[in-house]
């Protein structure tokens, strides 16, 4: 069932030899699961959820395989967002099994042992090559579940009574095994995942402290980065936090300085960072248990604001209160990007950039502020930084806000350098303020509140980096 292991180079598999020497007189390794405190029991409960918003259904997860990067070299193992919500594993080529009655196996690869070619010869999955690996063993002491040989999955899958529904296009054993559409247990399981409980909850906190870190990490290697280590040197920055507090960086970073700063998606990093400028940094960490956090920060690269980017930072700090102050339970989920585009719209308007009156350019079919923020103001965030993107429309955009829902709120306007509508002094300024906000019973608590946005504050709070 694993895909074809990379073999030993040198043909060691033809020696026999080697291959009766190297089967004896190892001891024990260490193959125990590193897991977080209550992973195991979320889990648990997330099945029990989706089994009963899914009655009488058999369901297959899979949990993926790490993709190819280049010829013999894979990129970093991440397993599917659905899958580790399920079951808490972070095993590769794993697939979880559920039964209509809430019956749960755990199909996965048992390690190579000594007796084994791949334990020498499979330079993928071996382990002389990756080292030890948690077994069916003890990946079952941990979760608490039914863990089985992947061999037997076939046999398990058999029939179609009830029906089998699965995640395709992850691991394409299970999709050519079950046959079944997965649109519908994938948009479950989306839905499913918009309310958090208080473990998510924990672990988004965690998430969110640690970006707090690596953002002053950052603010700390400006100066180094001025000097010539450039967008490069503060993304590594933010990455060795990011290794250091969990799993890495819950998606690309963006480290925009300068002209790169009004760049929606500037992932490259490979600009230098100039003196006077803004630093748009979009970044979060994610934890070992896969949750990430997603923050915004725009700071002055030698700790003070020129007129022009202060003039443009508090026209979008004032968007942003409005949109956070529409965060709350039972409001519609367009009610802060709602509350954002009108005070955008009429700052732009008063600064002479819309050709239409503020009115005439919300109107749905004009959007004349929008060529300076052409991006929405806010998602979810939780496993996947852009969290439940399979949600139905009637449940995500269309719906309404929920105590347990986290949101990404993000405001901003960006003036591209070549964006003659724009006058030259407010050329290359882009500005971005992104908040993780917890609704609430009440209302909402903002997560991230230890990081400065009022401009005073975030100016003295890089200055005390230096």
């Amino acid at each position: 069932m694993a895909r074809p292991a990379r073999r030993d180079p040198y043909k060691l598999t033809e020696a026999p030899g080697f291959r009766e020497y190297i089967k004896g007189n190892w001891g024990d390794a260490d193959r125990g699961v590193q897991l977080t405190d209550g992973a195991a029991s979320a889990a648990a409960d997330h099945r029990r959820r989706l089994v009963e918003a899914l009655p009488g259904r058999r369901i297959a997860v899979a949990s993926g395989w790490a993709p190819v990067r280049s010829n013999d070299t894979d990129y970093g193992f991440r397993p599917d967002s659905d899958f580790s919500w399920l079951t808490g594993s972070s095993a590769e080529g794993a697939v979880l099994v559920l039964g209509p009655d809430g019956d749960a196996e755990l199909f996965m690869r048992e390690p190579a042992g000594p007796d084994e070619v791949d334990f020498f010869a499979s330079a993928r999955d071996g382990e002389l090559w990756v080292g030890p690996v948690p077994g069916l063993r003890e990946w079952s002491a941990a979760l608490g579940l039914t863990c089985r040989p992947i061999e037997d999955l076939a046999s398990a899958l058999r029939g179609r009574d009830p029906e089998i529904i699965a995640t395709s296009g992850v691991d394409p054993v299970l999709d050519a095994l079950a046959g079944g559409p997965d649109v519908e247990l994938r948009q479950t399981l989306g839905e499913l995942r918009r309310i958090k409980d208080d473990w998510e909850i924990g672990q988004l906190r965690s998430a969110v402290d640690a970006t707090i870190l690596g953002f002053a990490d950052v603010a700390g290697e400006l100066p180094a980065a001025i000097k010539g280590g450039g967008e490069r040197w503060l993304e590594g920055t933010f990455d060795r936090r990011a290794r250091a507090e969990g799993n890495g960086v819950g998606y690309a970073s963006i480290v925009g300085a300068g002209e790169h700063a009004p760049v929606l998606h500037w992932v490259r990093n490979d600009g230098r960072v100039p003196e006077d400028a803004l630093l748009l940094l979009d970044a979060g960490v994610e934890m070992n248990t896969l949750y990430t956090a997603d923050i915004t920060r725009t700071m002055p690269t030698t700790g003070a604001y020129t007129e022009a980017q202060r003039q443009v930072y508090d026209l979008v700090l004032t968007a942003h209160r409005a949109a956070l102050d529409a965060v709350r339970p039972g409001a519609e989920y367009r009610a802060f990007h709602k509350a954002a585009m009108p005070v955008l719209a009429q700052g732009l308007h008063d600064w002479g950039l819309l050709p239409v009156s503020v009115d005439e350019a919300l109107e749905l079919h004009n959007q004349h502020h929008r060529r300076y923020i052409c991006c929405g103001v806010g998602h979810f965030v939780g496993l996947d930084v852009h969290d439940c993107a399979r949600a139905s429309a009637e449940m995500y955009h269309e719906g309404t806000l929920e105590a347990g829902m986290v949101l990404a709120v993000e405001p901003g306007l960006y003036f591209h350098p070549n964006d003659l509508t724009v006058p030259p002094e407010l050329r290359g300024i882009g500005i971005r303020i992104e908040d993780n906000v917890l609704v609430t019973g009440g209302g909402n608590e903002v997560l991230s509140t230890e990081l400065p946005i009022e401009p005073d504050e975030l100016e003295r709070w890089v200055q005390s980096r230096f």
